[in-house]
């Protein structure tokens, strides 16, 4: 078998962040200057890649990197009760145990990351956990992270819930599973023609040991 390095996304594909999230955008957006979300406009905003998000909303550029520190801030007082979905933790126990290297690429912050990881005892099966610095340019946080942990680009498999995870992997020529479960529909996910388009957890073992 294949031993691969397994570079997952953490908001929406590990960790079920997103209702928490939501709540933690709609009460900040007096402060930010945006309206909040309805459920009826979050069926829509599913459909959208980040930027339309951020165009949709109204939010400054300029506030932007103050929003997302403020939302990891709030965040960090719910993510020791928030759940991995179903079936992961099985998967990332097998992937490990099936000698596969296992990390993680978020623009969460580490401390929310490893406190979550943590509190769900998986800090083990994780041989590093970066947080990158912005919204945007994923793929230059990807191809920091492959130069500084020395990874050939042909092992890796980045694992992600939205639009922009796959364009990020492209654009460096990774390989990408783009997983139905988190922020963004599985119809815009495969409008962006990641390498395999997942349904459950337990699939990402099939693809990854087939491989």
């Amino acid at each position: 078998m294949r031993k691969r390095v397994l570079i997952f996304d953490f908001d929406g594909t590990l960790a079920d962040t997103l209702a928490a999230i939501v709540d933690i955008t709609n009460r900040l957006a007096k402060e930010f200057g945006y309206s909040p979300s309805t459920l009826e406009e979050l069926s829509q905003i599913r459909q959208l890649g980040a930027w339309q998000v951020v165009q949709r909303s109204g939010v400054s550029i300029f506030k932007l990197p103050s929003l997302i520190r403020k939302i990891q801030i709030e965040l960090s007082q719910e993510i020791e009760h928030t759940k991995l979905f179903p079936g992961m933790e099985e998967t990332l126990q097998k992937l490990s145990a099936n000698g596969h290297s296992l990390g993680i690429l978020s623009s969460n912050s580490t401390e929310n990351i490893n406190k979550f990881l943590e509190t769900h005892h998986l800090d083990h099966l994780f041989d590093f956990v970066v947080s990158s610095t912005t919204l945007f340019g994923k793929n230059r946080s990807l191809k920091q992270l492959i130069q500084q942990q020395n990874i050939a680009v042909n092992d890796i498999i980045y694992i992600g819930d939205e639009t922009r995870d796959i364009e990020a992997a492209k654009k460096i020529r990774v390989e990408v599973i783009a997983v139905g479960w988190g922020f963004n529909s599985v119809e815009a996910l495969a409008a962006h023609n990641p390498n395999y388009l997942l349904s459950s957890p337990s699939e990402i073992l099939t693809v990854v040991d087939q491989g």
